[in-house]
């Protein structure tokens, strides 16, 4: 077909937001895409069918402030549930109008969509193209998946079409024919700015860039600590990217060249993540870039890929550990306050590779004075990383390596990287346990 017969059926499928909700009946089952994609202008007025609808669910990312989530009363009527939690979700879960979902991002929609499947998937796309895509340019966390199956099993598809989105290379895009409705918008895209790291944090990522080698495949988690990392690699030589976010400091290292995938044994020259979060420059470098290549997350975060690439270092942060090793990295005590995401995943699969190297990196204590390495976990902490795969911890007081080593070794290396003023409760607490 032409374009012009592509235009046609665009035309054919436009409508308003309000004819894309009022396709929403009770007890639909909404997936979205997630963060750079996610449906802002829907999503802005779903609650005005709150008093029409019961037992909605919907499936959404991590940011976002709406109304159907910060309302009293939308339980029971509009209900958001997700894996990962950010600030929105942290207070819309007091409200009982979210929940949390345990599991890892590679499983995330296989695993739910299994337990409770969608009959709706919404995304905001950029401008159709000439062969008539609409394309969910900065996310492949669910997406691939959930747009194969709503074309297959002939689901709604409610797209907003917005003029300042981009896309890269591998992006997940949907045929306007599969379309059930579409509408325009002209909103700013989404938008993060560069962590602000503190010279306590900045020594750190000195720290951690020292573990890793030339011709190191890297993944930095989501953070100031992993992300400052990034500009202590600049002496590096042909440093490989398998990452589950892609970062402006990861765009900046493959600019230099010290990024170029030249010695990963597969996707060798290719620079491969699942989603981006950043500025706009970040947004425009990746849509330029061909050897930059968005994955699904169930491929790019299978542990087992993960460890294929045999120099692979993983590098992430949490909320606390304990003297043996456990950590945990999306809860403070019991209260939810992220995910696990892809996290663990990486953790897994460095441990496994050939010459893998899992690193925990953070401060010693919080902004607010408390100790994140502890004698043994806050009751009611996730453990998102199980004490068995850890290996490198870092802190600004140094480096420790776990693997291979006893719980009572474990214990003095972790009180000697905690804040010299929390050693002394640390190792009175270690000898009640009998570590010592």
């Amino acid at each position: 077909m032409t374009y012009e017969d592509y235009k046609k059926i665009y035309d054919s499928k436009k409508g308003s937001v309000q004819e894309a909700l009022d396709l929403i009946k009770s007890g639909d089952v909404i997936w979205c895409s997630n963060n750079y994609n996610e449906p802002e202008t829907l999503f802005s007025h779903l609650h005005e069918i709150a008093d029409r609808v019961d037992n909605v669910i919907v499936y959404k990312s991590r940011i976002g402030s709406y109304p159907f989530m910060m309302t009293p009363g939308m339980n029971g009527h509009i209900n958001c549930h997700n894996y990962f939690y950010g600030p929105s979700y942290r207070q819309a879960h007091k409200l009982l109008n979210a929940s949390f979902i345990p599991v890892d991002l590679p499983n995330y929609y296989r695993m739910v969509n299994r337990h409770k499947p969608c009959n709706i998937f919404t995304a905001q796309v950029s401008p159709m193209d000439e062969q008539g895509r609409l394309y969910i340019g900065m996310n492949q966390t669910i997406e691939y998946y959930a747009v194969k199956d709503a074309i297959e099993q002939k689901k709604t598809i409610i797209v907003e079409v917005n003029p300042n989105l981009t896309y890269m290379n591998g992006s997940a895009f949907i045929p306007v024919e599969a379309v059930t409705m579409l509408y325009e918008v002209n909103t700013p895209e989404y938008c993060i700015g560069t962590p602000s790291t503190t010279p306590e944090e900045d020594k750190i990522g000195e720290m951690v860039a020292s573990l890793i080698e030339d011709g190191d495949s890297i993944q930095m988690g989501i953070g100031g600590i992993p992300d400052t990392v990034g500009k202590h690699l600049m002496d590096k030589k042909d440093l490989g990217l398998h990452t589950e976010q892609f970062t402006s400091s990861m765009a900046t290292l493959i600019d230099a060249g010290v990024i170029t995938g030249a010695r990963k044994p597969y996707d060798t020259g290719l620079h491969v993540g699942v989603f981006a979060d950043g500025v706009h420059e970040l947004y425009e470098y990746l849509h330029n870039n061909p050897k930059c290549v968005m994955r699904p997350g169930p491929e790019v975060l299978n542990p087992a890929n993960i460890a294929r690439q045999d120099h692979m270092v993983s590098i992430n942060t949490l909320v606390e550990i304990d003297l043996t090793g456990q950590v945990c990295a999306e809860s403070i005590g019991p209260v939810q306050y992220s995910g696990s995401g892809g996290g663990f995943c990486f953790t897994l699969g460095t441990y496994f590779a050939e010459h893998g190297k899992g690193i925990l990196c953070f401060s010693s204590r919080t902004k607010k004075g408390m100790p994140k390495i502890k004698a043994t976990l806050t009751p009611g902490a996730v453990v998102t990383h199980q004490r068995n795969y850890i290996q490198y911890v870092v802190t600004e007081n140094g480096i420790a390596d776990l693997r291979g080593t006893t719980v009572r070794e474990r214990a003095k290396a972790l009180i000697s990287l905690a804040h010299p003023d929390d050693r002394e409760e640390l190792t009175r607490a270690a000898k009640e346990l009998y570590y010592f």
